[in-house]
């Protein structure tokens, strides 16, 4: 399948605040938790959009998985692929993988995963800030309204369009947050 085809089959779409975005991650979290005993797991985080409070989004999860700065990223994320999770991509230090990707479509319940060494973690930066100001968090989301039919089958350009915006008030995050994680 193209790339093309992919995103027509998975457009971007924003949907209402929903409040059982938190019971989905927390439902994923303990899969996760139990999937990955004996791997040094530092942390798993609720991260993106359904992490910050009252703004649409895709509804989709996004979490984070930190493991400790030794630990064998291939290995964790192989155990992940033979549990039903398949690989998006990777670059030097990040793994993504997904859960709800279907040949029809989305399934009811989607994940994506972000599986990183420790301290490797911004989103959690750009999360707290949003949430702690909500009027920053409605700028983002104002931002993400008018990107969705703009680029509504095209996930890469949607996300670089937002990338000045998540820079900025992370590194906002970061200067006021210190060493918070």
């Amino acid at each position: 399948m193209t790339l093309e085809e992919l995103w027509e089959l998975f457009p971007i779409f924003l949907v209402q605040p929903n409040d059982q975005w938190n019971e989905y991650f927390k439902e994923i979290e303990t899969e996760l938790t139990k999937l990955l005993t004996g791997y040094p797991v530092k942390r798993i985080s609720h991260i993106g959009s359904t992490a910050i409070h009252g703004i649409w989004a895709k509804n989709i999860v996004d979490v984070m998985v930190e493991i400790s700065e030794n630990a064998d990223m291939e290995a964790v994320s192989h155990v992940m692929e033979q549990n039903g999770f398949i690989r998006m991509s990777d670059e030097k230090g990040r793994i993504s993988l997904n859960k709800g990707y279907t040949k029809e479509g989305f399934a009811d319940k989607v994940y994506h995963i972000h599986l990183r060494y420790a301290g490797d973690n911004d989103e959690l930066y750009f999360r707290d800030y949003l949430n702690e100001h909500p009027q920053i968090a409605k700028e983002y989301e104002t931002l993400k309204l008018e990107l969705w039919k703009r680029y509504e089958h095209d996930r890469d350009a949607y996300t670089v369009a937002k990338t000045d915006f998540v820079r900025k008030w992370t590194k906002e995050a970061r200067t006021l947050f210190g060493k918070r994680y």
